[in-house]
């Protein structure tokens, strides 16, 4: 199947911050694709690289080097015009539901601005408004209340329908459920996939949860340090990790056993101190 999105050896790098500092490379030679109506999760600790790669995807990143092909066309270095028109096939969902939506706004004044911008017409835009709530599972009434009223799940449910009121082929999903209680996350993750099956949007998945990823993703990607360090499918990536790297952040993930938790933070922590140790002596061989 031919690829909805083709990264191919992309490079990210921000000029240095005052006088005489270098420049920081944030991504390093990054090749990547995600297949229509497919999830993508991409995952790593924070600093890792994942966030500027969604946002080198919406055009919000510089590029340095390498290629972004969106349905074969490059997208990179797109004039603010055709970014724009682009906009309708690329959406995104940010982190935070409460700084994600304008608390002056009412659900229905945030839906329709997409809708208003494409140029549909009033009437059409309100019934697509209800048809929008009804996907993410809120109330019709819910168009004329305010974000505030809200709780951080069903804000998240209103930037998921925001996201969806263009039609969109690609939803960047950038830590979408980190901000929610864990049995929030696991009701807007299946709205997710429950989208996902009914429209066959195809997701990018940051995350820095590799638990959150392997409930939602097809494909998983693992970032370190501005390069993907493994790639494969979801459950084989998740559940039998071959870098360490990856082994590191399975054992980072929380499980409800104390007596299993210990011996996780005590392997994690063997792991570190011996990369630590391996770092050491590669420096002190390069002197």
């Amino acid at each position: 199947m031919t690829a909805l999105l083709d990264i191919e050896d992309l490079e990210v790098v921000y000029p240095g911050k005052g006088f005489g500092r270098k420049p920081f490379q944030a991504l390093k030679g990054v090749s990547l694709d995600i297949r229509p109506g497919e999830t993508l999760g991409l995952v790593g600790e924070s600093g890792s690289g994942k966030t500027t790669l969604g946002r080198a995807v919406l055009g919000l990143a510089p590029v340095t080097g390498g290629s972004i092909r969106f349905r074969d066309e490059e997208i990179s270095q797109l004039s603010r015009r055709r970014r724009r028109e682009l906009s309708s096939e690329i959406q995104v969902v940010f982190q935070d539901p409460y700084s994600s939506l304008n608390p002056a706004m009412s659900v229905g004044q945030i839906l329709s601005e997409p809708l208003t911008a494409r140029g549909t017409p009033r009437a059409e835009a309100r019934g697509r408004i209800r048809e929008l709530l009804g996907q993410v599972n809120l109330p019709a009434d819910a168009i004329d209340r305010l974000p505030r009223e809200f709780s951080g799940g069903q804000r998240q449910r209103i930037a998921i329908a925001r996201a969806l009121a263009l039609d969109p082929r690609l939803i960047v999903c950038d830590e979408p459920v980190s901000a929610l209680d864990l049995s929030t996350q696991a009701r807007v993750l299946d709205l997710f996939i429950e989208i996902q099956e009914r429209t066959g949007v195809a997701y990018l998945f940051i995350s820095h949860d590799l638990a959150v990823v392997r409930h939602v993703s097809h494909r998983v990607a693992v970032m370190y340090r501005g390069e993907i360090v493994e790639t494969g499918d979801g459950g084989q990536v998740t559940a039998a990790p071959e870098h360490p790297y990856t082994r590191r952040l399975m054992l980072a993930a929380p499980v409800p056993d104390p007596q299993r938790q210990a011996l996780r933070r005590t392997e994690r922590q063997r792991m570190l101190a011996a990369e630590r140790e391996a770092a050491g002596a590669t420096e002190a061989g390069a002197a």
